[in-house]
């Protein structure tokens, strides 16, 4: 019997965030699945570097992540924006020839050909734009309006501009098209953004087997434990038994 591998399980967040909804997978995604959040510049203990809105800038950004990578099987997972970049890198990853993730996860945010949202709101006045966020529970009930507007607005308004350009891109006849691995779709029971009749169109960006699922809550479910618990069955299955 095959020894089962351990899996890493690279994750990239929603827009505006940086990566605490991770903070608890290690111990959420169960033995044997490695987590591996990643920062993008701008926020957190990147806050000083230039953020990326293009596919281009997001693509050198990444770069060295998997210049070199290490032995063994891994899993991309990418909930909302976070989806799109898991999308963008993986078509980049073929495109190069280098190692692909043995499954593509995708969260929380509709397929490419799927118009409308948040993904282009970038420019909307601060009143208009906290008014959408607060339509799907994007703002803290807590929230000092100040800090969100000085500290947050800024990133959250680069990562929708962001998530337009990987739209973009995605509908390109050369840069985009559907990717040649595995991809699982996973909704929130309660999302508005991403409900799960819609995060089934995920099915036509894929030449392989495709899967979905529902998990409970809303847009933010990345908050919960039943999507780690999820993504560590999952991960296990790759581990065992490869693509």
């Amino acid at each position: 019997m095959a020894r089962e591998q351990d899996v890493r399980l690279v994750c990239f967040a929603h827009a505006g965030a940086g990566t605490s909804a991770f903070h608890r997978w290690s111990d959420l995604l169960g033995p044997g699945v490695t987590p591996e959040p990643q920062l993008l510049p701008g926020r957190d203990g990147r806050r000083r570097e230039a953020r990326v809105t293009t596919r281009e800038a997001l693509l050198d950004d990444l770069r060295e992540l998997f210049k070199e990578q290490p032995p063994g099987p891994y899993v991309l997972y990418g909930h909302s924006l976070g989806g799109l970049i898991a999308y963008t890198l993986t078509r980049a990853l073929d495109d190069a020839g280098l190692p692909l993730p043995e499954l593509l996860v995708i969260g929380a945010v509709p397929p490419p050909d799927v118009f409308g949202g948040t993904a282009f709101t970038a420019d909307a006045p601060d009143d208009e734009l906290m008014r959408i966020l607060e339509s799907f529970d994007g703002v803290p009930a807590s929230v000092d309006p100040g800090v969100w507007h000085r500290f947050v607005f800024p990133v959250l308004r680069d990562d929708l501009r962001l998530a337009a350009s990987l739209r973009a891109a995605a509908l390109d006849p050369v840069a985009g098209g559907p990717v040649p691995v595995p991809l699982l779709a996973v909704a929130g029971s309660e999302d508005p953004v991403g409900p799960p009749e819609v995060l089934r169109g995920w099915s036509e960006w894929t030449t392989g087997r495709f899967e979905s699922r529902t998990v409970p809550g809303g847009h933010f479910f990345v908050r919960n434990g039943e999507l780690p618990g999820l993504l560590g069955q999952v991960c296990r299955t790759v581990g065992r038994s490869g693509r």
